[in-house]
Order: C-alpha cells, then structure tokens, then sequence
C-alpha cells in the first residue's frame, strides 16, 4: 500500500516510472536514487536554566549535476532522515523543472522551536552554522527557510557563517532580511507562483479563476499568498485551515481578514461568520481549485476518493501519495505537481542568489516579472512533455526535470 510508503520510497515510484517511461539508461534512477552527500551531527546546546539539552541535525545534497544544490532548513519536531531525503530529491527535481542552475538539497534540526526562548533558538541556530559551514557554500550548497524558520534565523545563521569563514558572502543563504541582501517579493512568492502555474491551467483546462471556488490546507506563508492572489483575481477562498482546524464560508472568506484574526488569536478557528471543521476537512470540500499547501502525505487514497474539485495545484511539498493519484486521475481531476507549482520561492531565491553575487538589486515589480515568466515556461514545458507522452502532468513534470538532470550527467561522465 502507497500509504505505507515513506515520503523517499513514495517520490522514488515517481522517478522510477518516469525514467522506464523514457527509456533512460538504468544508470540515471541509480544514481539519482542514493543522496549524494549526507552529514548528521548531535548540537549540545546550554539552555537558559543551565541545562544542556542534545539536537540531532542533518544537511543532505540530493544531486549537483546542475550547479549547487539549494533547498531550506527546517526546525520540526520529528524531522527524519527518510523525509529530507525525499524534499532534498524534490528540490533537484523541482529547480530542473523551473530550470535553475541548481541541484537539490534540504536539511534541518529535530526541534520544536516554539518551545525554545529566543536566546536558545538563536544558540542553536549558530551552532548549525558551526557544524555545516564546511557543508554549505556559495558554490556548494544555498540554504533557506523551511518549516519552522524564517528570515531572522537565516541572519543568525549567515552571521555565524561569516564568522566561521570570514568572508562575507550574501549569496549562500537566501530568504534573508532585505537589510542583509535579500530580495523583495521573496515572502510572497511561492504563493504567487502556486497562482501563476494555476492560471496557466486554467486556460488550457477551461476552468476559469474568476468565480471560482478555493479550498485551501494550511494557512501559512504559501497558503496565504495564494489565498490572497486567487482573492484578487476574483476567485471566492471558502476554506482555509492550520494545524487546529479549518474555517468554511460557501460565500468566500477575506484572505487578509482571516490572516488578521489568526495573528490576533493564533489560529483560524473561530472567525466571524465561518463554520468550523476538522483541518483535513477543508481537502474534501466540493471547490473548483484544490491547494494542499501544508505537509506532505496529505492525500491519501482515501481522501483522493472524497476530493470533489476540478483541480488541484500543489502548495506543499509531497502532498499526494502515488496511489492516491491514480485515484485523482480516474476521478479526472488535474494536479498541478509540486514541482512546479510550489516553486516560486526557489525561484526567487535564485533572483536573490544573482543578485547577491552580482551587487545589483531589482524592483519588485522586475522580480515580480520575472518569476511570472519562470513560472509560465516551466508550466508549459512540463505540459510540452505530458503531452508526448500522453501522460498526467505530474509525469510529465517529472520527464522534463529527469531529462534535464540526465543530461547534465551525461555530459559530466557520470553515466
């Protein structure tokens, strides 16, 4: 049962299928299914009552065939080898299919950081510095947040960096502080791209955005940025949720309003006017766009089988579990992969990566082209190769970043 798989083993079927499918040399999946490089480490950290507490840490480098690989730091209780492996995959796959001159990497730091002062995060941020600085790099490898970090610990962390190597060097972290050299339109954009790959859809799959039903999992960053550019465009978001529940109003819900009251009141339970449901309900409620923009795993083969919309365009990483998209694809409901959808923040990061090295900064406004214009290439060159293929566009997704990949180390010698 795909349910049973794990987050590496699930987006291992993908690329298996896709690569029989292309009739690739059998020394492509070899290669791309072993990480390149894994480092652990155990941080000892002085908390602030004196005591000192253990955190086992990991850094993975899935494939630099393409240049460095890039991917965020996360801080999650729980965080697994298996999963990073997985989303550092995803980030080579995800940066080939937008077409960035990077490979795939991911990492983090089994914590609860809320559960942390602000003098023990920042402890422990620095000494992931410490402990990576050999393991992450300009040209080597470009961390940035993830789940459960943000632009402030990415300054501890380049701030330790800089300390370690002394040399400073703005482009090996991205998503920082527009102070330290990060990019505008950086917040926003994977959110943004989640809508721009979807309006791309929409016009080949005759589903239009304006007065349109959305559904939304999660309401964090992704989540709200593409509420927000759905809203705008004249779409009605009637569900929203977070890790305590999820709100419903068939009659649509104020993306900002609702943004507002979660701050106020930390989480998006009881806003005015909305009924209250379970956060996995919002996944099943009849819409005409879908974003799981929360953790992966989320559409298993029984939800697939409850999911009542036309499209889903996928906001988190690892969302849909293989068998469930076999149910999606009988059902006739078009997924707009991960790997394409969510990539708006990698791509920006990238815009942030060359401006950092070259000195010069954009305007929003030319980020903001530009990312639109990354976003709609890559949606229908992904379409380009679905199409030859006659396949999902998940698969084609994956043809088109396997075969670019491919290429790379073809010419390398590694194959």
């Amino acid at each position: 049962m795909s349910e049973k798989l794990s987050p590496w083993e699930s987006q291992l079927v993908n690329v298996k299928k896709t690569c029989d499918l292309m009739g690739l040399e059998p020394a492509v999946y070899e290669v791309v299914s072993h990480p390149k490089a894994i480092l652990k480490v155990a941080l000892p950290i002085r908390m602030d009552d004196g005591s000192v507490e253990v955190f086992d840490a990991v850094r993975i480098h899935h494939n630099d065939a393409r240049g460095p690989t890039k991917g965020g730091i996360r801080y999650h209780k729980g965080l697994n080898l298996d999963t990073e492996m997985a989303l550092a995959a995803w980030m080579t796959w995800k940066n080939a299919v937008v077409n960035l001159p990077y490979g795939g990497g991911k990492g983090g730091i089994d914590v609860d950081p809320k559960a942390l002062s602000k003098v023990e995060l920042e402890r422990l941020t620095r000494a992931y510095a410490v402990a990576f600085a050999n393991f992450i790099g300009v040209d080597l490898d470009v961390p940035a947040p993830d789940v459960g970090t943000n632009a402030q610990i990415m300054a501890w962390l380049i701030d330790e960096y800089y300390k370690v190597t002394g040399k400073i060097t703005p482009g090996v972290i991205t998503a920082k502080p527009l102070s330290l050299g990060g990019s505008v339109g950086r917040t926003a954009a994977t959110g943004r791209g989640v809508y721009f790959a979807s309006r791309e859809a929409s016009k080949l799959y005759g589903i239009p955005i304006k007065g349109s039903d959305v559904s939304i999992q999660g309401y964090g960053n992704v989540a709200y940025y593409a509420a927000t550019n759905f809203h705008d465009a004249g779409a009605n978001v009637v569900a929203v949720s977070d890790s305590k529940g999820g709100i419903y109003d068939a009659k649509g819900l104020d993306p900002v309003k609702v943004m507002e009251h979660k701050r106020e009141t930390g989480s998006v339970l009881g806003y005015p006017g909305a009924k209250e449901m379970g956060s996995a309900d919002v996944l099943t409620v009849k819409c005409d766009y879908l974003i799981p923009a929360a953790l992966q795993n989320a559409l298993t083969k029984e939800v697939a089988e409850k999911v009542d919309c036309k499209m889903i365009a996928e906001g988190a990483n690892g969302p849909t579990l293989p068998e469930a998209d076999v149910v999606l694809n009988e059902k006739g409901i078009t997924v707009i992969p991960d790997i394409c959808a969510n990539a708006g923040g990698v791509t920006v990061s990238y815009f942030e990566w060359v401006q950092n090295r070259q000195g010069y900064y954009w305007t929003e406004e030319e980020v903001d082209q530009r990312l639109e214009r990354v976003m709609v290439t890559a949606f229908h060159d992904l379409k380009a190769q679905a199409d030859k293929y006659d396949v999902p566009l998940r698969t084609g997704a994956y043809a088109l970043a396997i075969g670019r990949v491919a290429e790379a180390m073809r010419f390398l010698g590694w194959i």
